[in-house]
């Protein structure tokens, strides 16, 4: 079988400054990659038009599938812009502030484009800044200034996020910012769209209607940094489309030491629910100035792979790192690695959630029994909008799941389903002797499998894709 479907872990990139070219994304493609982030955090609304469209370019003449993420800031908080960096030291005392209609430095204080900070903390609470390295305690609390002293000194720099441990409630889920990104991606066709800082099931809904107010269908995925998050974890799960476990903030809200068991809580809820998991940040991180990894991020990477998550993700080892095509490369082979050992088992038999259609669920059960039992070379799913193949993605099966659909769309959307290679054809017919010659072609000159291999198919009837996906068969290549 063609090499392409030895990885069954699919990989997430974050494009950025080192990146952004077409030969670049043509290499990051062929190194493994499978979606596309935009962090909206960082870069203008038309450098990220330019970007997804060269990806969507650059896919299309490689005659891949790859998907594309825009990532929303959220309520993310942040230092405001500084005339210069500072360097804070123990003991130090500064002053935050709120600037209505601008965010410079001013007066000595220290500028946060955040108008609720003083509202949300009280004498005595932590404030982390730039993923924790730097840490104040606040003093007092006074016409909308916070006074506090350094407890953790640093250097300072502009646009570093700040963290208010347990206490944000005035933030707005979606912000007047990621709406205007939401438009965004449905003006460009996103395949998905990356929903940060989700507290509860009523966030994601939000985010929804947005993306339907601008008639648009775009996948959630919702991103899990917040403590509240792992409290309403199965709601959050239920409502969404894809979950990543996003470990930075969530390090910082909780505790470094509580973010493995946190990652496997989110992990298992998700395939409980068969939903599609992201495992992000810090993965390579070495990567970004070193050209091998640390054993230790080797080690993170397969183990959120047994964990059982779906994808993978690099953020500043894509964007800005001296070696990103070589980090996509190693988390390409420490996929095949991890997958091909003992260890990459998982209970299959484990009933899905009850809103999953009782049909689908037992076609798909049915396929991956029948897979084991003829030693079929792969499942050919034929879907019209992908929502059974995603169902048999999640069994984790031993062979590949070759998808078929009638539109493009949904094959760059299961871009991010794990151990699915979609392919695109116009075949939504009736199935009989001339169409199962078709597919024996496509099977042996697209896929690679050979005369009298078996695979196992599943679709609808009487029409093949855009139906509810009803039958199940063994099909034996040439017969």
């Amino acid at each position: 079988m063609n090499s392409i479907f030895s990885k069954r872990t699919k990989i997430v990139v974050t494009l950025g400054p080192a990146t952004e070219t077409r030969e670049a994304v043509k290499e990051l493609i062929l190194a493994g990659a499978n979606v596309f982030r935009l962090n909206t955090s960082h870069g203008t609304m038309e450098n990220h038009r330019e970007k997804i469209r060269m990806v969507k370019e650059v896919a299309a003449g490689m005659g891949v599938y790859a998907a594309t993420m825009v990532d929303l800031q959220g309520p993310k908080i942040r230092i405001g812009n500084l005339k210069e960096e500072i360097e804070i030291k123990n003991g130090d005392k500064l002053v935050f502030e709120h600037l209505e209609g601008q965010d410079g430095q001013k007066d000595g204080t220290i500028p946060v484009d955040y108008k609720g900070l003083s509202n949300d903390v009280t004498k005595g609470s932590r404030i982390l800044i730039d993923d924790g390295k730097l840490e104040v305690i606040v003093d007092d609390v006074e016409d909308g200034k916070v006074y506090a002293t350094v407890t953790n000194g640093g250097i300072l720099k502009s646009r570093k996020g700040l963290n208010i441990p347990g206490s944000t409630a005035s933030l707005d889920a979606v912000t007047p910012k990621d709406v205007e990104f939401i438009k965004f991606a449905a003006e460009e066709k996103a395949d998905l769209i990356a929903l940060s800082f989700v507290r509860k099931k009523e966030d994601v809904l939000l985010c929804k209607k947005y993306i339907n107010d601008f008639d648009a269908s775009i996948p959630v995925v919702s991103k899990l940094e917040k403590p509240d998050a792992i409290k309403n974890l199965a709601e959050i799960v239920s409502v969404s489309d894809a979950i990543m476990v996003a470990r930075g903030d969530l390090g910082i809200e909780l505790s470094p030491v509580e973010v493995p068991i946190c990652q496997k809580l989110i992990i298992d809820e998700a395939n409980k629910q068969r939903k599609p998991v992201i495992v992000a940040t810090q993965m390579l991180e070495s990567m970004i100035n070193e050209p091998i990894p640390t054993r230790a991020e080797a080690s993170d990477v397969a183990n959120a792979i047994l964990d059982g998550t779906d994808a993978v993700m690099l953020s500043g080892e894509t964007s800005v790192g001296k070696f990103a095509i070589d980090a996509v490369r190693m988390m390409s082979k420490i996929a095949i690695t991890t997958e091909g050992s003992a260890f990459y088992k998982f209970d299959t038999d484990k009933e899905m959630a009850d809103d999953v259609a009782l049909t689908r669920q037992a076609v798909v059960f049915g396929a991956d029994k029948m897979l084991k039992y003829v030693n079929a070379k792969a499942i050919l799913s034929f879907s019209h909008f992908g929502y059974s193949t995603r169902l048999m993605s999640k069994l984790k099966p031993s062979a590949p799941v070759i998808m078929v659909s009638d539109m493009e769309e949904t094959c760059r959307k299961m871009a991010l389903a794990w151990g699915v290679y979609p392919f695109c054809k116009k075949w939504d017919a009736i199935v009989d002797q001339g169409l199962l010659l078709k597919i024996d072609e496509f099977l042996i000159n697209e896929v690679g499998l050979k005369q009298n291999d078996y695979v196992v198919i599943t679709g609808s009837a009487p029409r093949l894709i855009s139906g509810r996906t009803n039958f199940v068969r063994v099909h034996k290549i040439g017969t």
